[in-house]
């Protein structure tokens, strides 16, 4: 049956076994250009992806030799502040700081044990300079006796 099957197309013809020949051929043949062409675009895609890391790896050489100095800067205020030092540092000035905590402690009471002293002493000033108004009070009576006994 498709042996016998001609058809006419602009003054050619064709047989019907020439078409189920043609066919799949000329379907696998606009399969594979189609196919050609998809990898043509997509290596023009991954060509124009690479000239713009090109362009732009200037940029990012720029940024890492910055990055670079930077790093070194802080390596070496790393190294010029001795930050490993830092540790038994501030463990010697917490045991400095404890140290002049107990001495001022001391210090508070030893200055009012003063300021009691003060006080006594005061006190006693006062308490002596009325004894001793009363001791020449005293002399001075003696002193009238003996100029003019009774």
């Amino acid at each position: 049956m498709i042996e016998e099957t001609e058809v006419k197309v602009g003054g050619f013809t064709f047989k019907g076994w020439y078409i189920a020949a043609a066919l799949p051929i000329l379907g696998s043949l606009s399969g594979g250009i189609y196919y050609g062409y998809d990898t043509l675009q997509r290596f023009y895609a991954v060509e124009s992806g690479i000239e713009t890391v090109v362009t732009k790896s200037g940029s990012f050489d720029k940024k890492a030799g910055d990055l670079s100095s930077r790093i070194q800067t802080l390596e070496q205020a790393v190294q010029d502040n001795d930050v490993r030092g830092l540790n038994t540092r501030l463990s010697t000035i917490s045991t400095q700081m404890q140290t002049i905590l107990e001495q001022q402690k001391e210090l508070l009471d030893l200055r009012s044990q003063v300021e009691r002293s003060t006080g006594i002493t005061d006190s006693l000033g006062d308490k002596l300079d009325k004894y001793q108004t009363e001791i020449d009070d005293i002399w001075k009576a003696y002193d009238s006796l003996v100029d003019n006994p009774l």
